[in-house]
């Protein structure tokens, strides 16, 4: 199955995404209640974690309830094949954040910023309650590109552009994660807390990041075992570092360059849409 094919499948965007930003938005706000209250804080990351798994479980509910067979089998196969990964490509994409991650520490440098950041960090940066931080990292990976690669992004891109089916996405994705605003010593609840501008600045570098995962996913045939790989490195590179919210405000502004180049040599790539000839590259059978 080559990679255009999914522009014959019938998706519903706005009933998915709606489904999963709601969904998630009062699981996640049953959690931030219950991570302020004393009597269930210590259980509050139990809704939190069906909340992630939203997008997935969105993903799969639309999938199966159609009678579409390629459509599920299109799923499996980008999940589980390993044939769809370029090597080369993949592994030098998986540079692309910790390559930002040393050049947004070098800039803070020449501002006159601490090389102490340039140490790894000791401890992560917030509070998962009885869930670890790694297996929430990967946890978050599976869960959210089984959705967003599965069906959301999928649903986006029929119809439009690559380029603006980035662009949505990257916004829709940013927007999902506002309701962790209000879960206690969640990273995003204690960056609002020293400054709202590095909250913004989290929300503004995730729509970039939507942007890659986006296009990591597209040049790897679509696969999404690609996009969990490059999405835990994300989740890691972030915290590998000692890095301040000040020098993860000029990380955004590296993303955003990174992005701007890729979007520019790629040109094609970005402005055609799904049935283009840049859609019809590399095609791997399923069988």
């Amino acid at each position: 199955m080559n990679p255009s094919t999914h522009s014959r499948f019938t998706y519903q965007p706005s009933a998915y995404f709606l489904a999963v930003l709601i969904s998630t938005t009062l699981l996640w706000g049953l959690g931030g209640y219950m991570s302020f209250t004393t009597r269930w804080v210590d259980y509050y990351m139990l809704p939190l974690l069906l909340g992630l798994m939203m997008p997935a479980v969105f993903a799969v509910v639309f999938i199966w309830r159609q009678k579409s067979q390629p459509m599920k089998q299109d799923f499996l196969y980008r999940v589980f094949s390993i044939r769809l990964i370029r090597p080369r490509v993949f592994i030098g994409s998986l540079l692309i954040m910790p390559f930002s991650v040393i050049m947004a520490i070098l800039l803070s440098l020449a501002l006159g910023g601490s090389a102490e950041q340039f140490q790894f960090s000791g401890a992560f940066s917030f509070s998962t309650g009885f869930v670890p931080v790694l297996a929430l990292f990967l946890l978050a990976a599976v869960f959210e590109e089984l959705g967003w690669r599965g069906y959301g992004f999928e649903s986006l891109e029929k119809d439009r552009s690559f380029l603006k089916a980035c662009i949505i996405f990257g916004i829709l994705w940013s927007l999902w994660h506002l309701p962790l605003l209000a879960v206690n010593d969640s990273y995003q609840y204690k960056i609002y807390q020293q400054n709202p501008w590095f909250a913004a600045n989290f929300f503004i570098g995730t729509a970039l990041m939507g942007i890659l995962v986006s296009w990591v996913c597209h040049i790897n045939n679509r696969s999404i075992l690609a996009t969990i790989v490059f999405h835990f490195v994300i989740n890691l590179s972030q915290e590998m570092f000692s890095m301040t919210q000040e020098t993860k405000c000029l990380q955004t502004l590296v993303l955003a360059v990174i992005t701007g180049i890729i979007i520019f040599v790629q040109k094609p790539l970005f402005l055609n849409k799904p049935s283009g000839p840049e859609f019809n590259q590399n095609p791997l059978p399923i069988k």
